[in-house]
Order: structure tokens, then sequence, then C-alpha cells
């Protein structure tokens, strides 16, 4: 085959350094927005962004030669930095979740993100992480989650 045509749907979580209440509520539709554009200069399409002011959902399209890794890392950095010239003392997280989503999931997926201060109205980050994590079968032990 003479093309590459990959299709892999990924849902990132990566939240604040210490998951502080780091972003401001007033740069959050900005802040999803210039995901997008960060993934959009980087050829990582992002389908929808979401979060609070401790963490950040994204759902994104992995082409076949970036890892997870890359993708988190362009994000963060470039994320972070702006997030810096807002006069914001601002750091990720040094680690993040990755889970793969099915392309008939993407809906889901993509309202769960959109929706979640409604989520988080109810639970914490914390617990939301923890339930991902259980529900895509991803091995953990549970005093080494959160550092």
């Amino acid at each position: 085959m003479a093309h590459k045509y990959p299709n892999i749907l990924v849902h990132l979580v990566f939240s604040t350094k210490e998951r502080r209440d780091l972003i401001p509520a007033q740069l959050h539709a900005l802040l999803w927005k210039y995901l997008a554009g960060i993934g959009r200069n980087h050829k990582i399409p992002v389908f929808c962004a979401g979060g609070t002011t401790n963490h950040v959902h994204l759902l994104i399209a992995l082409p076949s030669d970036v890892t997870v890794a890359k993708a988190v890392q362009v994000l963060k950095a470039n994320s972070s930095r702006w997030i810096g010239e807002h006069g914001i003392a601002f750091a990720w997280q040094e680690g993040y979740g990755a889970f793969s989503v099915s392309a008939s999931h993407v809906p889901v997926v993509r309202r769960y993100i959109e929706h979640q201060a409604e989520h988080h109205a109810k639970r914490s980050y914390e617990d939301e992480f923890l339930t991902l994590l259980k529900n895509t079968g991803v091995g953990f032990e549970p005093d080494q989650v959160f550092g």
C-alpha cells in the first residue's frame, strides 16, 4: 500500500502540577481553542478540548508518525507557555492518561469532554481519573497514580 490511513483516536487527560486550580475559568474557552491550534500547527488533529481549573481532556487523532508521548509533550509545552504569557505561574503535571477511542464512541467522548464542568460539580478530578483507569482496564497502583 502506497499511503498511510491511520485512524488512531485518543482521549488524553492531564492535570496541572499538583492538581492545583491554575487555569482561570475566563481562560477555558481560549485555552481549548489554543490547544486545537497547537494540534493544527503540528498536524495532530484536536477534535475536542475541555476541562476545568486543574485538568484538560482532549480527543485527538494521532498521526502515524507521532507517538502519544510526543503529542502530549507538544501540547503541554506550547499551552504551558501560552498560559504563562497570561501572567500565571503555570506548569502541567508530568504524567498523563491516554485512552484509545473507537470511532463509534467519538460522540460519547466528545459529549463527556464538552461537559466537564457539570461532571466536576459531582466528582473530583482524582475520582474521575481513577474511574477512567478502571473502566479502560489500565493496571495501576492506587497509591502511585497521583505521585
